[in-house]
């Protein structure tokens, strides 16, 4: 059994220190991270980092290329995916109240090769996922900014990169500023501190939801049923309507649910993790999904769902309505907000999944290092930023997209298999939090989130198998070697 199982001492219950307390990392060590957040921050923490892409960006996708109004459908499908891996989450970030997420726990269960391989897949995950929701964030920025003219030229709002027929080809752009600018101002905001990132994510939120709830309120006045039928449209091919593309749809909005996981990586900064990390991760999960469906609807009412498939879906569909443009001006203003949210998010997981990584020996020292001060991992927070903001500035937007979901799915999914193996393995050890029915909901959420795997696998299995092998390169020439298992550190 992976040391990494026993670093949270079993069940002096460490929600009970103070705040501020520092909190020991994926392995007993000197650095420290500071318990700050609390259960309501934790919820709002999984809401910033859900509520924005798959509203603003992926919903009118989903609908016109594969699943029509049935999309409702595909985030149903989508939620039940994740609350059974967010169930196997909850137990996990209570059992275990330490950054790394769904690494630490794999490591703790599965042993360092399955961890590393899984830790690699968050990079996925975290950090690209960044760079993606970056470029939406860009796309509606120079909207915003075009209406009120002083748009951005072309060459200096696109990436100079696309993909054309599975190519990379040039656009005649130089490079994506605004992405690059989004993703340096958020880096910088989560180098300075938990707390700070905590409480703008915390204003960010209470505005893109009142702008849902006017879109909501406003938009649904004008939903014509006559849109909604045929509610499931007849199928065009594989992956596109009928219930093929509803299960394919799911595969592609399950990208909108990224980031629910990411309350788990600040489980080292949670006041009472064994209370506060299932109410986060459950409660955020609950209140997303709810949310996605009643925004489903309402878009795919306003706008035939053909119609919908184009980067920014919402203010399309406000678009037809002349008497709802003040409208669409907000939702671009809400848009920018909640995608902002997401970015500060994905942003603030991953050097945490470098520092637990790092403190395992994984990964060289320097990612473990906390900043004396603001007690932050602060040499992950630079490089990641830096990474993110090239791939956000040269890359398009979808070139990773499925790479994103992938690495996630299959993250999710080793959650799940650890449950069961740690209940045969060690069913003395504490738990806050126990998942109802784990001998079916767990291989029930791995099985939901292999198949989900399994549907964008089938056209990008050669992107998912170089990527792993890059890992596996990284792992063999440093990580193997320099294992504080394997060494008896």
């Amino acid at each position: 059994m992976s040391k990494g199982l026993f670093i949270v001492k079993p069940v002096e219950p460490a929600g009970h220190v103070d705040a501020g307390e520092p909190v020991e990392g994926s392995l007993q060590g000197e650095a420290s991270l500071k318990r700050t957040l609390t259960a309501r921050q934790l919820v709002l923490l999984g809401v910033g980092a859900v509520i924005g892409a798959g509203i603003f960006v992926l919903s009118g996708h989903a609908a016109a290329e594969h699943a029509g109004p049935a999309v409702v459908l595909s985030f149903i499908i989508a939620g039940i995916a994740c609350a059974l891996a967010g169930l196997c989450y909850a137990e996990f970030a209570a059992m275990l109240p330490v950054s790394g997420s769904a690494y630490s726990y794999s490591y703790a269960t599965l042993g360092e090769f399955v961890a590393w391989f899984i830790g690699w897949n968050l990079v996925l995950e975290y950090m690209f996922a960044a760079s993606t929701v970056a470029v939406g964030w860009s796309g509606y920025l120079n909207s915003l900014l075009t209406t009120l003219g002083i748009g951005l030229p072309a060459s200096l709002a696109a990436a100079p990169l696309n993909v054309v027929d599975g190519a990379l080809v040039y656009t005649g752009g130089l490079i994506n500023l605004p992405a690059v600018a989004i993703i340096a101002a958020v880096s910088g905001l989560c180098y300075v501190g938990i707390t700070q990132s905590a409480f703008v994510n915390s204003i960010i939120v209470a505005i893109k939801v009142t702008v849902i709830v006017l879109f909501v309120a406003f938009a649904a006045q004008y939903v014509n049923p006559d849109n909604w039928v045929p509610f499931i449209p007849e199928n065009e091919g594989p992956g596109k309507y009928g219930i093929d593309g509803i299960i394919r749809g799911a595969s592609v909005v399950f990208f909108a649910y990224i980031g629910f996981d990411a309350v788990s990586t600040a489980a080292g900064e949670a006041r009472n993790p064994q209370r506060d990390m299932p109410i986060g991760i459950l409660g955020s999960l609950v209140v997303c999904t709810i949310i996605y469906i009643i925004m489903a609807l309402v878009l795919t009412g306003l706008l035939p769902y053909t119609q919908l498939g184009t980067p920014k879906p919402v203010a399309t569909a406000l678009e037809t309505y002349p008497s709802l443009a003040w409208l669409k001006h907000i939702v671009e203003i809400g848009a920018i907000a909640g995608l902002s949210s997401v970015i500060l998010v994905m942003l603030m997981a991953q050097p945490r999944i470098f520092y637990s990584m790092s403190k395992d020996g994984l990964l060289p020292k320097f990612l473990a290092k906390v900043h004396p001060k603001f007690q932050t991992p602060y040499v992950g927070t630079i490089l990641v930023g830096i990474f993110a903001a090239l791939l956000a500035g040269f890359l398009p937007i979808g070139l990773l997209g499925e790479l994103v979901s992938m690495g996630t799915l299959l993250a999710f999914a080793t959650v799940c298999i650890g449950i069961v193996i740690l209940r045969r393995t060690r069913p003395d050890l504490p738990r806050p939090f126990r998942v109802p029915l784990y001998w079916l909901i767990a291989p029930l959420g791995a099985a939901a989130c292999l198949y989900l795997f399994w549907q964008p696998f089938r056209a990008h299995w050669h992107l998912m198998v170089g990527w792993t092998a890059i890992g596996m390169v990284i792992y063999f020439a440093y990580g193997y070697r320099h294992s504080k298992l394997r060494n008896g550190g």
